[in-house]
């Protein structure tokens, strides 16, 4: 296996030589990943609004925000104007109320949300960024992502159903049938690289690529594959043009519609975690993870193998996902909302069958060649 090491391992070793106690050495291990990633939430979750606000500014032709900057840098009509409206906005949601129904389970209203955040949490901590850097390395990674990935359906159900509203309950019931019917899909989906492979192991399904190339262009089969999980997820996550559960037309905010201030911001976190989330599992298994497009390609000599470290790797990691946020941000702009019946159509009677076909093909390509 390669050199995959569990950050939590690491953290446990280097401190290991100081005169703490097991217990605070433990909690420690546990916190200190905890808010690095909840860090790294919060940053995607300020530059990915920002960055869909320019990007949606373009397409319609205006600038989008321009005043609101920091230390008094605007930037005005440049692309990077406006830097602190984001800033700005945050402070404004946690400054805000916090309002409960009167007739809302408040018990289980003021749960859901944290439900839901837990549940991009712990998928995250599964994630390798590079060759040496995860905070806790399984097995079964993808059969652990696709677990607690699904955790975020309990999470919406209760938010609907304790905010007894109408418009929240129906919001929650598009929502769980949408999330259940996708996830089919992206399982299958993600089944083809562990199919190829013959591991779960994401580090293994990685260093697989680097001895014989992204997956995607493993075979038609395998992009196909690629394909079908990147327009599942798009619908796991809620975005447009999959954005039913919250169709301001119909249903105000769907399952968000009686919450505010802090818990609303936590649904908001979820959201851009989600597709960050959704966004590096596509990056990791498909196109290559953390190795260089620049060696795949063979288009620098072998002395420029430097864009191939430990550093480099997640820095590639991370501007593959970008790469596929900007292609939900730019979905949302281009195809309008599907309707319930369509949505349900396309997974039940087009990705679900096509999965299930193309993961036969795949087991035949892999004995033919």
């Amino acid at each position: 296996m390669s050199g995959l090491e569990s950050f939590v391992d690491i953290l446990m070793n280097t401190m290991s030589s100081l005169p703490l106690n097991w217990y605070l050495l433990f909690c420690i291990s546990i916190i200190v990943p905890g808010l690095i990633i909840f860090l790294l939430f919060t940053v995607n979750t300020i530059l990915a609004i920002y960055f869909e606000q320019k990007v949606s500014a373009f397409m319609q032709d205006r600038l989008g925000p321009m005043e609101v900057g920091i230390f008094g840098f605007k930037g005005g009509k440049k692309f990077w104007g406006g830097i602190g409206q984001m800033i700005a906005d945050a402070v404004k949601l946690l400054a805000k109320e916090d309002i409960l129904p009167k007739d809302a389970d408040r018990k289980l209203m003021v749960i859901a949300p944290f439900i839901i955040f837990i549940s991009a949490f712990l998928t995250f901590v599964g994630l390798p960024l590079n060759q040496y850097f995860v905070v806790s390395d399984f097995n079964i990674g993808i059969f652990y992502i696709l677990a607690m990935s699904s955790v975020v359906v309990i999470g919406i159900i209760l938010a609907g159903w304790a905010s007894n509203n109408k418009w929240s309950l129906y919001g929650a019931m598009r929502s769980a049938a949408q999330i259940i019917s996708y996830e089919i899909p992206i399982g299958l989906s993600l089944l083809l690289p562990a199919l190829v492979v013959g591991s779960l192991h994401i580090g293994e399904i990685v260093e697989w690529q680097a001895n014989n190339r992204w997956f995607i262009f493993h075979s038609p089969f395998a992009f196909i594959g690629f394909f079908i999980y990147f327009i599942s997820v798009v619908a796991e996550t809620n975005r447009a043009p999959f954005d039913i559960p919250e169709a301001e037309s119909e249903l105000v905010a769907g399952w968000m519609t009686e919450y505010s201030g802090f818990r609303w911001s936590l649904f908001f976190l979820s959201e851009y975690a989600n597709m960050l989330i959704v966004s590096i599992v596509a990056a990791i298994i498909f196109l290559g993870g953390w190795l260089s497009p620049f060696t795949m390609f063979n288009l620098l000599p072998e002395q420029w193998l430097i864009f191939d470290g430990p550093i480099w790797g997640v820095f590639w990691v991370f501007v593959k996902a970008i790469f596929l946020m900007f292609l939900m941000m730019w979905f949302r702009w281009t195809f309008p909302r599907l309707r319930v019946d369509q949505l349900m159509y396309l997974s039940w009677k087009v990705f679900v069958p096509f999965s299930l076909a193309n993961l036969l093909l795949v087991a035949i390509w892999e004995m033919i060649f």
